[in-house]
């Protein structure tokens, strides 16, 4: 990787975490030249590539300005589906249905989702369009012994909505995992990633029955650029 490419990743995640905050200046050229000890036509390659990504724009006699970048709410906490999200905030969204399919899960898949090893399932994978751009992938194992039938049709409008209305099931809680993952080859297929992209937000998840049985594993992948998790959060002293 070349020097101005490590220099872009330094601020951009420096971005990310808000250190650097929207309205406000990046340190000048000579400035961060001497930072990362890199020539200026380096530190010039670095800030191009914040420009092409939309994190800076160049300001005439002052410098690189931060820019306010439109990201997206995801509660850590609760169990919402995407299509109820999107109808809450209005995202300009669409769901295009990659694969539907069902499968047998091995040993190795076992371990990993929590389903019983020769447990049926289907295997859903959707991706999401966000404003122009496919941003979200979305992966769901769901037991075929509580979903008997499901469709490409389905699957595009909203899986929880089938779940409840029309199949009459009683989904009670979810077990949540938040990680950065370095980009997999399925997010390079069907994920509209940046040039610089190496890794993603994971939300992995196992959702359970008021019967607390557990019906559905999900993987969302999420482009780290364009998303916040929030929560609301109250003190208990232990």
């Amino acid at each position: 990787m070349k020097i101005y490419e490590l220099i872009y990743q330094q601020l951009e995640s420096e971005i990310l975490l808000g250190n650097y905050p929207p309205e406000t200046f990046l340190p000048s050229e000579s400035q961060l030249a001497k930072q990362f000890e890199a020539s200026r036509d380096t530190i010039r390659k670095a800030l191009q590539q914040l420009t092409n990504h939309g994190y800076i724009k160049k300001v005439q006699g002052k410098g690189s300005l931060v820019l306010r970048r439109k990201q997206l709410r995801f509660p850590v906490s609760g169990l919402t589906s995407y299509k109820e999200l999107q109808n809450a905030y209005g995202y300009d969204s669409s769901t295009q249905v990659e694969s539907l399919t069902k499968l047998i899960v091995k040993k190795e898949l076992a371990e990993k989702t929590g389903f019983e090893e020769n447990h049926e399932v289907w295997s859903v994978l959707r991706s999401r369009k966000i404003d122009g751009q496919k941003v979200i992938l979305d992966w769901d194992l769901i037991a075929l012994e509580f979903v008997k039938e499901l469709d490409t049709e389905i699957a595009k409008d909203s899986l929880y909505a089938y779940f409840e209305k029309q199949l009459g099931l009683g989904i009670s809680f979810a077990e949540k995992e938040i990680t950065v993952d370095p980009v997999k080859t399925l997010d390079k297929l069907y994920l509209d990633l940046n040039e610089q992209d190496t890794h993603i937000v994971s939300v992995t998840s196992r959702v359970f029955l008021k019967n607390m049985r557990q019906f559905q594993y999900t993987e969302s992948h999420h482009r780290i650029d364009k998303f916040k998790f929030h929560d609301f959060a109250r003190r208990h002293q232990l």
